[in-house]
């Protein structure tokens, strides 16, 4: 019978990482954060600004489709197992066998065949299932939505990625890492579109706090949901990324990171107090991007740059930032 696996990864988000020969291969499920260009294949937009310069400046020297000055999680958890970067799955040609995994993240819904996982031995994968619910709170905060009326969403949200982490689990997978979500909080994107002039609403830190709860509060959830799912398939072995836990290290201790130019602050926008300006974001005219976005955490206002990305991916490696450690 040839059943039909429907994967929910609209608005999804993701990463992992790991430094030792046990995975043979990688899947990777979620949206611009480890999108490694399926949006830019997909034609989604005529002009996409992450097709050009600046975006892919540091590492490749020529725009890939990913949302960064360089590399993404996903990438540097390849490097870890010594793996090839993971192929957008829109770039495939025919007969081509992803003997090494595949990327399909990106802003959409993916159904593939059982068959294609089940004649990949994924035994040997490691899966990673994106933080869903990233975008999904974003859109709804940008639109107007408060803290308090987002909260009853969060449980609907948390219940899509179990749903998820287990339909996997159910076709053969033993092996998957979800992370939660980021100091949303800490975004120049937030920072800048709910900056408030009452200095209490915010740490010591410039990071919203009733922000960060929110990001905290989900990930609870999540954690919870997570246990959940192990008691469930105890012969598997389901990691908790802790994105916001390692992100908040370098925000608490920027300059101890090396990001001497900050870390609430984009490296590339169109001016303002975070270098973010919804009229001239970065890649549009009235923007640019800073000399050396290694000193920076913040690429363009949303997503992070390739030296934040690698610090959280080496947490994730060392297991200071995985539950279970990773490398176990």
């Amino acid at each position: 019978m040839n059943k039909k696996i429907v994967f929910s990864i609209v608005l999804v988000q993701i990463f992992g990482l790991v430094l030792s020969s046990q995975y043979e291969s990688i899947f990777n499920f979620g949206d611009s954060l480890s999108d490694t260009g399926n949006f830019l294949l997909s034609g989604a937009l005529a002009f996409p600004v992450i097709g050009q310069l600046p975006y892919g400046k540091t590492f490749f020297q020529h725009a890939t489709g990913r949302c960064s000055d360089g590399r993404l999680i996903i990438d540097f958890i390849a490097e870890a197992f010594s793996l090839p970067y993971l192929p957008p799955y829109l770039a495939a040609k025919e007969g081509q066998s992803f003997q090494h995994g595949a990327n399909f993240a990106f802003a959409g819904a993916t159904a593939l065949d059982a068959e294609f996982f089940y004649e990949r031995n994924i035994g040997k994968s490691l899966f990673l299932v994106g933080e869903i619910g990233g975008n999904d709170y974003n859109y709804a905060f940008f639109l107007g939505g408060g803290i308090k009326q987002l909260q009853a969403i969060v449980p609907v949200v948390v219940g899509a990625i179990a749903n998820v982490t287990s339909e996997l689990i159910e076709e053969g997978a033993v092996e998957l890492m979800v992370p939660g979500n980021l100091p949303i909080g800490c975004s120049a994107v937030y920072l800048t579109l709910f900056g408030s002039g009452n200095k209490t609403d915010y740490d010591r830190h410039g990071c919203l706090k009733a922000f960060n709860a929110f990001a905290r509060y989900h990930n609870h959830q999540l954690k919870q949901a997570l246990d959940s799912l192990r008691q469930k398939y105890p012969h598997t072995r389901i990691i908790y990324a802790d994105y916001y836990g390692a992100a908040m290290r370098f925000v608490h201790a920027p300059l101890h990171h090396g990001f001497y130019g900050g870390t609430l602050k984009a490296c590339c926008g169109g001016g303002g107090p975070y270098n973010f300006n919804n009229s001239a974001r970065c890649g549009h005219t009235g923007s640019a991007a800073c000399e050396n976005p290694s000193t920076y955490s913040n690429w363009d206002g949303i997503h992070l740059t390739e030296a934040a990305y690698r610090y959280i991916a080496s947490s994730l490696i060392n297991g200071s930032s995985s539950t279970p450690p990773l490398m176990s």
